[in-house]
């Protein structure tokens, strides 16, 4: 980020001025870095753009920086989302408009990148990353978006805040994926159990087996059963080694007893806690 665009936007679009306005020029104006390796240290340098990384102005900063670019997506009517640096164009149309819609997705990556190289931000064309979705398997799709110069291939499946969508949605991969971690946490604790109570057991596992269970499990509604299946074998054996039983247990009972509802009841809980918090106007903007 450009210090002087910054100060710029600041006190011309967020009406930040005078002392607040001398706040931020004082915290950001003047540092320096250098590098030392092996006791030698190069000269200081002082730094005309950035934030101090790791910072808590640092994101909020950078959101007031890349501001304008909202308003260049929408012009261009698409949908889009934004991450701190992470910034996600989607939008769905009938198959026969798909062509009219790649276009106007390549258009409004050129205005953003375009916005980009004025405002001194470079667009990391390297790491972008495009998903059709199709599960009609329609023929002569695509198979690349043009990103500036370069030739976008789409993917077979992306990773979207620690949750993977696939080019048919089908979250077959998602969930071999919460398994394999799963279980090689359950394994980590299984080595150690003999030396934990219960109570320290069922804490373990809650944060490091469940806490995956219910990572934005609200996207596996309407999953077939047979990947339901997949995460209840998990949670049955969360509840076998908090209570050192054996494969045969019946594990109703040790549910009951742990107070946890069943992989398809949490699912269904959490979309309910999500539609009373957005029916209640108290779900996040």
């Amino acid at each position: 980020m450009d210090h002087d665009i910054l100060f710029h936007r600041l006190e011309h679009v967020f009406g930040i001025q005078n002392s607040a306005l001398s706040f931020f020029r004082s915290y950001l104006t003047e540092r320096k870095q250098m590098v030392s390796i092996s006791g030698y240290s190069s000269n200081p340098s002082t730094l005309l753009h950035g934030v101090p990384q790791g910072s808590v102005l640092g994101p909020i900063l950078f959101l007031l920086y890349t501001q304008p670019l909202s308003q260049i997506i929408d012009r261009h009517s698409v949908s889009h989302s934004e991450f701190a640096d992470d910034s996600q164009l989607y939008d769905s149309v009938p198959r026969e408009q798909f062509d009219s819609l790649l276009s106007n997705m390549q258009s409004c990556v050129d205005d953003v990148k375009l916005w980009m190289t004025q405002n001194k931000l470079q667009l990391n064309e390297g790491k972008t990353e495009a998903l059709l979705i199709d599960p009609q398997n329609s023929p002569n799709l695509p198979l690349s978006i043009t990103i500036g110069q370069n030739d976008i291939c789409f993917s077979r499946s992306v990773r979207n805040l620690g949750v993977i969508f696939d080019d048919k949605l089908s979250m077959k991969q998602q969930v071999s994926k919460i398994c394999q971690s799963a279980y090689l946490e359950l394994r980590r604790i299984s080595s150690i159990r003999h030396v934990l109570t219960v109570d320290a057991t069922k804490t373990l596992v809650t944060s490091l087996v469940l806490s995956r269970l219910d990572y934005c499990n609200s996207l596996l509604s309407g999953i077939p059963q047979q990947l339901i299946d997949k995460l209840q074998k998990v949670q049955n054996c969360s509840a076998r080694l908090i209570f050192k039983t054996s494969k045969c247990t019946h594990v109703s009972p040790l549910l009951a007893k742990l107070h946890w509802l069943p992989i398809a009841q949490r699912i269904d809980y959490k979309i309910s806690s999500l539609c009373y918090d957005v029916v209640s106007d108290t779900a996040p903007l």
